[in-house]
């Protein structure tokens, strides 16, 4: 087997920051001398050796790779696949490479080079990446508007997936009407999963049902949502969600791709996709409406941001679209504990 690398020199003359840091994971993880030559494309030269060999690939991207050997010839954009496949391959298709992590780990390396990789790519790029290397041990968190995108996007790759939703038993009529409908409209199986019953019985025995509007959401939220959704992923690698950085104070600075060292398991970390992080609420309604999904019938009340019905209101004219969820705390206090980051 042969392998070329083809980095960049900008015009300016300086060199690809990407292919530095390719060069740099394949050092740290021991695997630099399984790179056979290194070829440059200058972009001030569209007769270089790398430029010539990007036109011949038609390669737009920046390091990539060409692997030769008795199969043929084969062109990789992305150098965690090149070595997941080719330089250090393991029976469960995961980098067994030194420094990652045991029975087929995600590192914080991979994930830094995920979001590199993907920083400029559509949602769909990313969720047919995820589902490739994972399949039905990557589920979809799906409670809302922005979840249905996720559903639509991940049935267009054709490849397996789940859905998990938490029924919290609060929700409203609507919302379980929705969830159904979502199941018949794309004819797949949603897992339910519902809270702990002796936790639950526990907690409406000592503090009524109401407890959360005098000391604050989290521990109602911690017995009906926190501990099932971390029952629910145990089982598997990877879960997509719907998250948005302009959602709320609190999502800001959220990537593409995670390691959720939260919800870790067996196998390690969890990979979090985050694929709708860069669209704006707009982009998720113009989204749901050209593909005519089911969204939930609060959203023409007033809703926006649904969760339980004695936490959700409807929205009130220049409100912000989280600003009826736990209404009567902090602005950065909003958020359930699904995603805290550990």
């Amino acid at each position: 087997m042969h392998v070329t690398m083809v980095k960049k020199v900008l015009l300016d003359g300086s060199a690809c920051k990407k292919c530095d840091q390719a060069e740099e994971l394949f050092k740290r993880r021991g695997l630099w001398e399984k790179i056979d030559e290194v070829v440059w494309a200058k972009e001030a030269e569209p007769d270089s050796p790398g430029m010539r060999l990007a036109e011949k690939h038609h390669v737009e991207l920046a390091p990539f790779f060409i692997v030769k050997d008795g199969a043929g010839e084969k062109v990789y954009t992305s150098a965690v696949e090149l070595m997941r496949e080719r330089l250090a391959p393991s029976k469960n298709g995961f980098a067994a490479i030194p420094g990652g992590g045991a029975s087929g780990e995600v590192t914080e390396e991979e994930v830094a080079e995920l979001n590199r990789r993907f920083a400029q790519a559509e949602p769909l790029e990313m969720i047919d990446w995820l589902l490739s290397r994972f399949g039905e041990r990557a589920t979809i968190a799906f409670s809302g508007a922005e979840d249905v995108s996720l559903i639509e996007l991940a049935t267009q790759t054709k490849k397996p997936f789940t859905v998990t939703t938490l029924d919290t038993g609060r929700l409203h009529p609507e919302t379980y009407r929705f969830i159904d409908k979502v199941r018949s409209h794309f004819g797949v199986a949603i897992r339910v999963v519902s809270p702990d019953r002796v936790a639950l019985e526990e907690l409406v025995r000592k503090k009524g049902l109401f407890s959360f509007y005098d000391d604050g959401h989290g521990e109602c939220c911690g017995i009906r949502k926190v501990e099932p959704l971390g029952r629910a992923l145990r089982e598997m690698r990877a879960w997509i969600t719907g998250q948005r950085r302009d959602q709320s104070p609190t999502r800001t600075d959220v990537s593409h791709f995670e390691l959720d060292r939260a919800h870790a398991g067996s196998e390690g970390p969890l990979v979090k996709l985050n694929p709708l992080a860069a669209w704006s609420l707009d982009d998720t309604w113009t989204f749901l409406r050209e593909r005519g999904v089911p969204t939930n019938e609060l959203h023409e009340k007033g809703y926006v941001s649904v969760g339980c019905e004695p936490c959700t209101r409807a929205l009130r004219p220049g409100e912000h679209e989280r600003a009826a969820r736990w209404w009567w705390e902090e602005a950065t206090q909003r958020e359930c504990g699904l995603h805290t980051r550990k």
